[in-house]
C-alpha cells in the first residue's frame, strides 16, 4: 500500500511539473513589447518602396493615345492626273503651211543633183535658178556700183554635199588673207542656221548657226583656196574638205564649192528646211587686208541675228 501511494505521489509531480512548463510567464526567451526594426520597419520600408518601382507605368501606355502604330508614313505629293498642269515642254516646232512665215527675207530652193557638177568655175552644166546677191549690207559708203560688186549665185546638193556657184562682178580682186582673216578679201560668205525650227525666233547665233567662208584664190583666182569656218565657235577652223574651184576673168569670177554636210552635222533629205543666206566680200586694195564692203541676197543680214536670214528648202 505504501509503494502505491509513492508511485501515485511521483506521477502527480511529474505532471504538475509539465504544466508548469507550459504557463506564459515561463518562456527562456521572452518576445519585446515591441517589435524589433529588423523584423518590422525593414520590412515595411521594403514594402513600400517594392510597391513604388513595381507599379511604374509602362512606357507604351502614355504614348498609344498619341501615336498610331498603324497610321503608314506619308505619301508621296500626288502624281498629276490627267487634268493636270503637265510639265513644261519645249515649244513645239510650228506647222509650216506658208513659207514666208518662217523668214521674211525670202525663199530658196535647192534641187536635188543627180549628177554632181564638175567643178571647173565654169557653169555650163548648172540648170537651176540663178538668184541674185546685189544688196548692200554694209561698207555703203564704199560700194560705187555695180562694178564694183554685184553677184549672183546657184545652189544645189546631193546625200553628201552642198553645191554652191557663185559669179561675182568685182573690178578690182584682192585677196591676200588667210585663215581667220579670210572674209577681210574678196570671198563668199555662207550662212546656215540647221535647226532652223527648233530656235526659229532666236536673235542669236547658237551651236547650230554656221558661218563658212570661201576664199577664190589667194593673190588670184588661180591662188590657193581655202575655206574656213567661223560659227559655231567650237568648231572655228581652217576645213579643208571643201572643194572648191575658181576662175577669173576681166572684172569678174566664177567661184564653185562642194560642202560636206558632214560640217554641219546633218543628214540631208527632201523637205528640209534651214535658215540661209549667200554674201560676197570686197576689198578693193591689194595693199591691205579689209573688208570694205558687202552684197547679199537678203536686205538687211546681220551675222549675229539668224532671224535676218533666209529660208532653204531642199527639194528633189
Amino acid at each position: 500500500m505504501k509503494r502505491q501511494l509513492s508511485i501515485g505521489f511521483a506521477l502527480l509531480m511529474l505532471l504538475l511539473l509539465a504544466l508548469a512548463c507550459n504557463l506564459p510567464g515561463r518562456q527562456a526567451a521572452p518576445t519585446p513589447s515591441e517589435p524589433t526594426p529588423n523584423r518590422t520597419m525593414t520590412a515595411l520600408f521594403e514594402l513600400v518602396q517594392t510597391q513604388v518601382v513595381i507599379p511604374s507605368p509602362l512606357p507604351s501606355a502614355t504614348p498609344q493615345a498619341a501615336v498610331n502604330t498603324n497610321t503608314p508614313p506619308p505619301s508621296p505629293s500626288p502624281l498629276p492626273t490627267s487634268t493636270a498642269v503637265q510639265p513644261t515642254q519645249p515649244p513645239a516646232s510650228p506647222t509650216v503651211t506658208n513659207t514666208a512665215a518662217l523668214r521674211s527675207a525670202g525663199s530658196y530652193t535647192a534641187p536635188f543633183l543627180s549628177e554632181a557638177p564638175k567643178l571647173d568655175g565654169v557653169w555650163d552644166e548648172w540648170k537651176t535658178t540663178a538668184y541674185p546677191m546685189k544688196l548692200v549690207v554694209y561698207g555703203k559708203e564704199n560700194h560705187t556700183g555695180k562694178e564694183d560688186l554685184e553677184g549672183s549665185f546657184r545652189i544645189g546638193w546631193d546625200n553628201t554635199y552642198l553645191y554652191l556657184a557663185v559669179k561675182v562682178i568685182d573690178d578690182q580682186y584682192a585677196q591676200n588673207a588667210s585663215g581667220i582673216d579670210l572674209y577681210k578679201g574678196d570671198s563668199i560668205e555662207l550662212l546656215l542656221d540647221v535647226d532652223l525650227l527648233g530656235d526659229l525666233n532666236s536673235r542669236e547665233l547658237n551651236n547650230d548657226d554656221y558661218q563658212l567662208v570661201i576664199s577664190p584664190g589667194k593673190g588670184s583666182t588661180s591662188g590657193d583656196k581655202e575655206a574656213y569656218l567661223y560659227y559655231p565657235t567650237g568648231k572655228a577652223g581652217s576645213r579643208t574638205d571643201v572643194k572648191i574651184a575658181s576662175e577669173g576673168g576681166s572684172g569678174l569670177y566664177r567661184i564653185e564649192a562642194a560642202i560636206p554636210w558632214s560640217i554641219f552635222g546633218i543628214t540631208p533629205a527632201d523637205g528640209q528646211r534651214y535658215g540661209f543666206a549667200v554674201s560676197v566680200s570686197d576689198n578693193d586694195r591689194e595693199d591691205q587686208n579689209v573688208q570694205q564692203s558687202m552684197v547679199s541676197m537678203v536686205p538687211n543680214r546681220r551675222l549675229t541675228d539668224p532671224t535676218t536670214w533666209a529660208l532653204l528648202t531642199l527639194r528633189r
